[in-house]
C-alpha cells in the first residue's frame, strides 16, 4: 500500500515537472515567434547555397505586405511596374482588363505619374470571371479606344491580371483579332502576380513585349542599344563615354526614344548591351528574330568590380577604355565620405537602384559596418553572402515579405543611415536616402553619386556623427 503511495506520488511529481518543461517550451516558442527572423552572414554561409532557410525564400511562406514593401509589392506599386513599363513604347496606350480593385489602383497610379490619358478601362464582373464573356468586348474596346483619340496610339497594350492567368486566356488570338480591327500592333502584358517567382516573371516578359515590335533591319556598325532599364542612365553616366570611344555614335535607350519612328530604328543596332538581368529574356528574343548579339554589364558598387567589367568588355570587342578619371572621381568621393563619416553604420534594403547584397559588401570592402541587409536572397545572390561572412560576419539578413517582421524592433540594430524605401521604414531615426529614382545610376558615376547623396541626407537629417 505504501509502495502504492509513493509510486502514485512519484509518477505525480513526474507529471508536474513535464508540465512545467512543457510550459517553459511554449513560452520560449512564444518568444522566439514574436521576434523578427533573421540570420547572421556568417550562418548563412555556414549553411551552405543549397540550404537558404524558407524564411528569406518568399515562395515558402504566406507573404507579409508591411508598409515597407508597398511601394514595391501591391498593385498601386511605384516605379516601373508591369502596367507603366508596359507603356515605354512611344506613343501607346493601355487598356487594362481588370477587376475593379485593380483599377482603382491603376487610377490612381495613372493620376499621379502622369498617364491618365494613356490608360482604359475594361472591368470585369462576377459573371465574367466565372464565364469568360469579357473576352468578346476586347475587340470592340480596342476599336473604340483607337476612334476615341484625336492622336492615334501607335500600339494598344493589353494588360492582364491573375483572373485570366486562373482562366487560362488566350490573350495572344485576341489581340490578333483585335489588331485586325484598328490595323495598328495590339500586344498583352501580363500583370501576373502568380508567376512572379517563375521562369519568367511579369517585369521579365513585359521587356520581352516592348521589343517584340522590332522587324530585321540593315544594321549600322556605329548604333548600340542600352536595353533593361525604362528610364535613362544618368545624363553624366561615363558609359555613354566609353562606347563614343569605341567608335559608337549613336545609342538608343528606349526612354530617350521621342516617337515610335525612333523606336524602331532600335532594329539597327550593331549590338545590345544589357543593363538589368530582367532583360537577358529580351535581348535573346532580339538576338534570334533580328541577329542582334548582347553583352551583359552588371550594376556594381565595388569600384574594383566595375573597373574589371569594363576592361573585360572592352577586350571583347578588341579594344582598351581610358576610364582612369571616372575612376579617380568615384575614388575621392568615397575617400571624402569616408573621412567625414568614418563609423557611419548603414542598414540596406532592396528597395533601392542597387543589388542590395552587392551593395552591402561594396560598403563593408570601404571599411564602413552594415548592421543589416532586407531583401529575398537568391543564390544568385549567395556569392557576396560568402564574402561578408569572411569580412562582417554578425551582418544580419532579413526578409520584408516574411511574416515575423511585424515584430521587428529598430532599437534591436540602431543605425545611422538606412538606403531603400523599405529600409527607412525600419528606421524612422536615421538619416534616409531611398536611392530608388527613375533615372538610373550606373558605374563609376553611380559610386559617386551614391556617396555624395549620403552625405546630403546626413548633414540633412543627421548632422556631422
Amino acid at each position: 500500500m505504501v509502495e502504492n503511495e509513493k509510486t502514485t506520488i512519484d509518477n505525480t511529481a513526474i507529471e508536474n515537472i513535464r508540465n512545467v518543461v512543457n510550459v517553459k517550451s511554449a513560452i520560449k516558442e512564444t518568444e522566439r515567434a514574436e521576434k523578427a527572423y533573421f540570420i547572421t552572414t556568417k550562418e548563412l554561409a555556414q549553411a551552405g547555397r543549397d540550404n537558404i532557410p524558407d524564411e528569406l525564400i518568399s515562395s515558402k511562406h504566406l507573404i507579409y505586405s508591411s508598409p515597407a514593401t508597398l511601394a514595391y509589392n501591391s498593385p498601386g506599386a511605384q516605379g516601373f511596374g508591369v502596367k507603366r513599363a508596359g507603356l515605354a513604347i512611344p506613343g501607346s496606350v493601355m487598356l487594362l482588363l481588370a477587376p475593379g480593385c485593380c483599377g482603382r489602383n491603376t487610377t490612381i497610379l495613372s493620376e499621379l505619374g502622369g498617364y491618365s490619358e494613356r490608360f482604359f478601362y475594361l472591368m470585369m464582373d462576377e459573371t465574367d470571371i466565372v464565364t469568360g464573356r469579357h473576352l468578346k468586348k476586347v475587340p470592340q474596346a480596342v476599336e473604340e479606344i483607337y476612334d476615341c483619340l484625336e492622336t492615334k496610339p501607335s500600339v494598344v497594350m493589353i494588360c492582364l491580371t491573375c483572373v485570366d492567368a486562373l482562366l487560362g486566356t488566350d490573350m495572344e488570338r485576341i489581340c490578333k483579332k483585335a489588331q485586325k480591327s484598328v490595323g495598328i500592333p495590339v500586344l498583352p502584358c501580363y500583370m501576373y502576380a502568380l508567376t512572379r517567382e517563375g521562369r519568367k516573371p511579369p517585369m521579365v516578359h513585359v521587356r520581352q513585349s516592348i521589343y517584340s515590335l522590332l522587324e530585321p533591319r540593315k544594321k549600322k556598325g556605329t548604333s548600340v542599344n542600352l536595353l533593361g532599364h525604362f528610364a535613362p542612365l544618368e545624363d553624366d553616366c561615363e558609359l555613354y563615354d566609353l562606347l563614343k570611344q569605341l567608335g559608337v555614335k549613336t545609342i538608343r535607350e528606349i526612354s530617350r526614344c521621342e516617337n515610335y519612328e525612333e523606336y524602331l530604328d532600335m532594329a539597327e543596332a550593331n549590338f545590345n548591351l544589357v543593363l538589368d538581368a530582367e532583360a537577358r529574356f529580351a535581348a535573346a528574343d532580339m538576338q534570334k528574330r533580328l541577329g542582334i548579339p548582347y553583352i551583359e554589364l552588371t550594376r556594381l558598387y565595388q569600384l574594383d568590380k566595375i573597373k574589371n567589367q569594363y576592361a573585360l568588355f572592352a577586350a571583347a570587342l578588341g579594344s582598351k577604355f581610358d576610364d582612369e578619371i571616372y575612376f579617380k572621381e568615384a575614388f575621392e568621393a568615397k575617400e571624402a565620405f569616408k573621412k567625414k563619416y568614418p563609423h557611419v553604420v548603414f542598414a540596406i534594403g532592396e528597395g533601392c537602384n542597387a543589388n542590395a547584397f552587392e551593395l552591402a559588401f561594396a560598403l563593408i570592402c570601404y571599411g564602413f559596418e552594415v548592421a543589416e541587409v532586407f531583401g529575398n536572397l537568391s543564390k544568385e545572390d549567395f556569392v557576396y553572402i560568402e564574402k561578408m561572412a569572411k569580412v562582417s560576419p554578425k551582418t544580419k539578413i532579413y526578409s520584408n515579405l516574411e511574416p515575423t517582421m511585424i515584430y521587428y524592433e529598430p532599437g534591436e540594430n540602431p543605425v545611422d543611415i538606412v538606403i531603400g524605401k523599405d529600409a527607412s521604414y525600419y528606421h524612422p531615426e536615421a538619416a534616409k536616402l531611398e536611392w530608388s529614382d527613375d533615372i538610373q545610376p550606373f558605374g563609376y558615376r553611380g559610386v559617386k553619386h551614391f556617396f555624395e547623396e549620403c552625405e546630403r541626407v546626413l548633414e540633412l537629417e543627421r548632422g556631422q556623427i
